[in-house]
């Protein structure tokens, strides 16, 4: 690179939802922006989660100065175990966001070996050549940055995850004043989120959901069951505040919305007495009007309490006929069969269900800027050059249309994962890409990183099925001792001919070797693979996989 350039190298998150993950270089020194996952989609079977590559990162390691997250969502921090675990860095946060990080480092075994570095809204710290200093903004969850960052060719906005909510439940709106004040400073560029820019006007704050929620409270006469996002901390408050209001006890259910709740009371961002919380366990001593039950699983999980609790599978919380429940959050794309289906389930058990299908009033606001804030941030900063990230190509390309349109910018860049982006005091211009990709990780698997070889033969065999000629051979002679056997599994072979003509073709090749080539295992499976492959596809316009298994007599 040019000694006196600056790079932006987007990693992840850039014509995708998800493994949010970008580097800032200078000369000898490499900052990397969140370390996000993504939920793998329908074609990745067996996948738990896919993590960004960080082959960049691993070529230039000694570069590395660390990692910093601008909040505790999963798409910007889920990414964090697998890429510490090649890469040793410090990891700067937030109070609130390290919390999450602990728990998730902990459980992989890496906690005590990551150097975890808090950092405060408004208080600078270097890193490296990079002076970085986080501006507090409001999102969906509690204790998020915007990051603003000093290099020798200027200064650089991160916007993080964000919408600008002034008046926040927990008192900390989003800090306009120092957007304003950058922007009298001079910005060379700016990152800004793109998830909303599709949406007109303003996103709603997080109090506007209050008035609805209330009436759902006002109104249910049996238990409630309230379910949102667990990082939704926000929305767990309000939840709270209104149990205690409208005189219910609050129980919590499910690892991840216990998880949170516990360390939104150690961080001061709830408060909810003790006297108002009962355990699972003491649900059945109190009547269901007086009882509010914070369940997980808004999104159907198939393991989740809600999903559980939806199909009597619950050990300690039950759904019966006239229960409301509330589902406070919105559907993410991917989801609706395994949400729909859940809400079949309670609706099966007479359940009063409450969610975001347009009529129920507002009951869940989303956590990104739409077009007015994006408009709004965008004159604050007037940044020389913009960069839209976070989203699908074509919010990025909305982003770019919209920022071009106001004006106020003098360049507008549209970037992929792996283009990189090099920038000095004057000019800024695409200059070559690095490697990057997805990296699935099967949690079940000892190996964890699963290869795209593994990959190709899971769909293969979701696609075509599999044939297992199975034949026995007699170590001694080379002789064929049975009539070979055909088994398949997902492949539907429709006649029985067929498995006649298949056996017929595995005895004709057979038949056709030598004694040398049967006693070579190796050559003698390829030999049938190939036969049998141009059998099956001539005759089925199927290609399943084919496995012949040799058993030694």
């Amino acid at each position: 690179m040019n000694d006196s350039t600056l790079q932006i190298v987007p990693l992840g998150g850039l014509g995708e939802f998800g493994k949010n993950c970008l580097a800032l270089r200078w000369q000898d020194d490499i900052m990397v922006i969140d370390a996000g996952l993504m939920f793998p989609d329908e074609e990745l079977l067996g996948i738990d989660v896919v993590v960004p590559d960080i082959t960049y990162l691993l070529e230039h390691r000694k570069m590395v100065r660390g990692i910093v997250l601008t909040h505790g969502h999963e798409d910007h921090i889920g990414g964090l175990p697998w890429i510490l675990s090649e890469l040793q860095v410090p990891v700067y946060g937030t109070e609130f966001t390290l919390a999450y990080v602990e728990g998730k480092l902990e459980e992989h075994r890496l906690l005590e070996e990551t150097e975890l570095i808090e950092m405060v809204p408004g208080e600078t710290f270097s890193l490296g050549i990079f002076r970085i200093t986080p501006v507090r903004v409001t999102h969906s969850l509690v204790d998020c940055v915007a990051l603003a960052i000093e290099t020798p060719a200027g200064l650089v906005i991160h916007s993080g995850d964000f919408k600008i909510d002034l008046t926040p439940p927990d008192g900390r709106p989003f800090d306009l004043h120092a957007f304003a004040e950058y922007g009298k400073r001079g910005v060379l560029a700016l990152l800004q989120d793109s998830t909303n820019v599709d949406r007109r006007g303003h996103t709603p704050s997080e109090r506007a959901v209050r008035p609805a929620l209330d009436e759902v409270f006002a109104r249910t006469k049996q238990r409630l069951f309230f379910s949102c996002f667990s990082s939704s901390i926000h929305r767990i408050r309000i939840a709270s505040e209104l149990a205690a209001a409208h005189g219910r006890k609050l129980c919590i259910t499910g690892r991840s919305m216990q998880n949170s709740f516990e360390i939104a009371q150690d961080y001061n961002y709830l408060d909810v007495p003790d006297h108002l919380m009962i355990a699972p366990g003491q649900l059945k001593d109190f009547p269901a009007e007086k009882v509010c039950v914070l369940i997980s699983g808004t999104q159907g999980e198939p393991m989740s309490a809600l999903t559980r609790a939806a199909v009597d599978n619950h050990r300690q919380v039950k759904i019966d006929a006239g229960d409301t429940v509330v589902l406070s959050s919105r559907v993410i794309p991917g989801n609706e069969k395994s949400i729909y289906r859940m809400i079949d389930h309670l609706y099966r058990r007479d359940a009063n269900v409450i969610y975001d299908d347009g009529t129920a009033g507002l009951i869940h606001v989303s956590g990104h800027a739409s077009q007015d804030e994006l408009r709004l941030i965008l004159h604050l900063l007037k940044p020389r050059f913009f960069v839209p990230i976070h989203g699908d190509y074509r919010h990025l390309k909305l982003h770019a249309e919209l920022a071009t349109q106001l004006g106020v910018v003098e360049k507008v860049h549209l970037l992929e994962n792996g283009d990189v982006l090099e920038l000095t005091k004057n000019s800024a211009r695409k200059a070559g890409k690095v490697p990057v990709g997805r990296v699935c990780i099967d949690a079940g698997s000892t190996a964890g990183v699963v290869e795209d070889l593994v990959m190709r033969d899971r769909r293969h065999l979701s696609e075509s099925g599999i044939v297992l000629p199975i034949l026995a051979i007699n170590q001694g002679t080379g002789r064929v001792e049975s009539i070979p056997e055909i088994v398949t599994r997902g492949f539907a072979a429709g006649e029985e001919s067929l498995i006649d003509g298949a056996r017929q073709v595995v005895s004709a090749t057979l038949d056709g070797s030598s004694a040398e080539e049967k006693a070579d295992y190796g050559v003698i499976k390829e030999k049938i693979r190939q036969d049998l492959k141009r059998y099956i596809q001539k005759n089925t316009s199927r290609r399943p996989m084919i496995l012949p298994v040799i058993l030694e007599i």
